[in-house]
């Protein structure tokens, strides 16, 4: 095992972690939210329960469940029954909502950190994060 070698890595991958961070609250101050709200609309791909976004953000459902209530107030999303389980709510994007998202993904692809890799890095970076993370 080579120590400086997995220090050095250790490092890209914070500092890696550091500029997305970073990228997506900048996203947020040119749009006048939160990084927080930017994240869970960039997550919104379709009708999610608040559980299910929460452990897509690796963060506890009552962190979600503030950030979605704003969202609400604003007009961006809703909360509907879900339709095989009585106790959930699936959140959903509005028109609104949706046409919000479509500018807060616009916004991330600017100056996105990872924008200068070409397709091949790009799979190649997935492909081992996948792997290191053990993600199907």
């Amino acid at each position: 095992m080579d120590t400086q070698f997995d220090s050095d890595v250790c490092q890209l991958v914070h500092r890696l972690a550091h500029k997305l961070d970073a990228h997506v609250r900048k996203v947020g101050d040119d749009l006048g939210i939160t990084a927080t709200q930017v994240i869970v609309l960039r997550e919104l791909t379709g009708a999610i329960t608040a559980r299910e976004l929460a452990t897509k953000m690796f963060c506890e459902p009552s962190n979600v469940t503030f950030v979605l209530d704003r969202l609400e107030k604003q007009g961006l999303v809703e909360r509907r029954p879900h339709p095989t389980d009585r106790r959930a709510k699936q959140i959903v994007l509005t028109p609104e909502g949706k046409k919000y998202r479509a500018n807060v993904l616009k916004h991330l692809r600017r100056d996105y950190p990872l924008a200068d890799l070409d397709e091949n890095q790009r799979s190649t970076l997935h492909e081992l994060l996948r792997s290191l993370n053990k993600v199907d």
